[in-house]
């Protein structure tokens, strides 16, 4: 189906079109319809499925300039919040639609000024509590709510934050939450707030057959390291995550990484909202290469052209694996999954792979050479190293150079 097909204002079309959207992908096509009857809907659909614009077109579509704040939409993280906002203000600002984006981390006070101009509220639900509150925000002639990435929301603790926020809002409200699963959480909720919803669930964007998966057994974190510095160097030619258990060690690898000359940036809940949206910025707009991210923070991101994943860390959950694994190999692209291993990543890889049955190959490392890794001290200036004779045990070094650019920006 395509959107000029769609029965909404003529101006959202144009946008639509405007914008390069021509085919509704799964999900749009299945939750617009419902949405625009008024119905109350769950969806289960991965980041980058579209599901932004499956909410924010039929409801845009009855939202009006002149009568207040008529949807709030409730993210888990300051950049899907950021995210979801510049959805509805490329289709809302041609109607005249004025959207506000409520977050912590920065004053409160210029949200103060913007809120009684909005028509939409994106926000995460405990700066939302907190206007609430402070009566700072009410929403007398609120029409939707939507719960977007519900099912991490919930996993982070907000759903007594959310429980709270939907009991100050209308009775007979318009419902929509999404997730990448209906956890039980989710059901709860539907239980107790919606009202006879329709339950939409579409395939996974991840195509099995287009996505590698592989797993290196490491001596120690060097090793770990230094095969992490080589893969990323001379073994993947397009966007890469790279995934950490904690902001600690995302800052770490990404500080140790830019002076190997990789072109890394970190992202996580411990930056300031500045730096986060600027690590987003320089990938989206291909001035870094390497995204070194903690799961909260990447969570509900839509990062397009991401060939490789890797899990530096290894996830403690299968459920958090396959999050991971599903931002490469979507749309008909191929893509890679990798995970490096140290003695004490095994645990957590046994509980990855007794969730689920992976084709994951593990693999011989290619020969790459050791590298030192700098002082866990911020004062450190990076620098280069020269790299180390010999590698682990029963490797081969190439004698390849350390230093110098990543050496990707000439195969693009």
């Amino acid at each position: 189906m395509r959107f000029e097909e769609l029965d909404i204002d003529k101006s959202l079309k144009d946008t639509a079109k405007d914008l390069g959207f021509e085919e509704l992908t799964e999900i749009q096509e299945k939750c617009i319809p419902d949405i625009l009857k008024g119905r109350d809907v769950v969806g289960q659909a991965e980041t980058g499925s579209g599901k932004t614009i499956a909410f924010a077109l039929p409801m845009l579509n009855d939202i009006f300039p002149e009568e207040g704040i008529q949807a709030l939409i409730l993210t888990p993280t300051r950049e899907l919040c950021v995210q979801v906002a510049g959805v509805f203000k490329d289709f809302g600002d041609p109607l005249g639609i004025r959207v506000a984006s409520i977050y912590g981390g920065v004053s409160i006070n210029p949200q103060i000024d913007e809120i009684p101009r909005a028509n939409v509220i994106v926000g995460c639900p405990g700066r939302i509590l907190d206007h609430i509150h402070r009566k700072t925000l009410e929403f007398p002639d609120l029409k939707f709510l939507v719960l977007d990435e519900a099912d991490k929301m919930f996993e982070m603790g907000f759903i007594e934050d959310v429980q709270e926020i939907i009991d100050h809002t209308p009775k007979d409200i318009q419902t929509i939450m999404f997730g990448a699963t209906i956890s039980n959480d989710i059901y709860l909720i539907m239980e107790r707030y919606l009202q006879d919803p329709a339950v939409i669930r579409t395939k996974d964007l991840v195509d099995a057959t287009k996505l590698k998966q592989t797993c290196y057994d490491l001596a120690g974190p060097r090793e770990k390291f230094s095969l992490l510095a080589h893969l990323l160097k001379h073994e993947t030619p397009g966007l890469a995550l790279v995934f950490c258990a904690t902001r600690t060690e995302a800052d770490f690898i990404a500080r140790n990484l830019r002076a190997q000359g990789v072109n890394a940036s970190a992202i996580h809940g411990g930056m300031s909202q500045a730096k986060r949206l600027d690590s987003l910025e320089r990938l989206r707009d291909q001035r870094t290469d390497v995204l070194v991210a903690t799961d909260v923070a990447a969570r509900g991101l839509d990062i397009k052209n991401v060939t490789h994943v890797y899990n530096y860390d290894v996830s403690d959950s299968t459920k958090g694996y396959i999050h991971r694994i599903g931002r490469t190999a979507r749309a008909g692209e191929d893509g890679d999954a990798v995970t490096l291993l140290t003695p004490r990543d095994h645990d957590n890889f046994r509980n990855v792979r007794s969730g689920a049955d992976f084709d994951i190959k593990v693999r011989e490392p290619p020969a790459f050479e050791m590298l030192n890794l700098m002082s866990r001290s911020r004062n450190e200036k990076p620098r280069v190293w020269k790299p180390q004779r010999g590698g682990p045990r029963g490797y081969k070094s190439r004698g390849h150079s350390s230093g110098g650019s990543r050496g990707r920006s000439h195969r693009r």
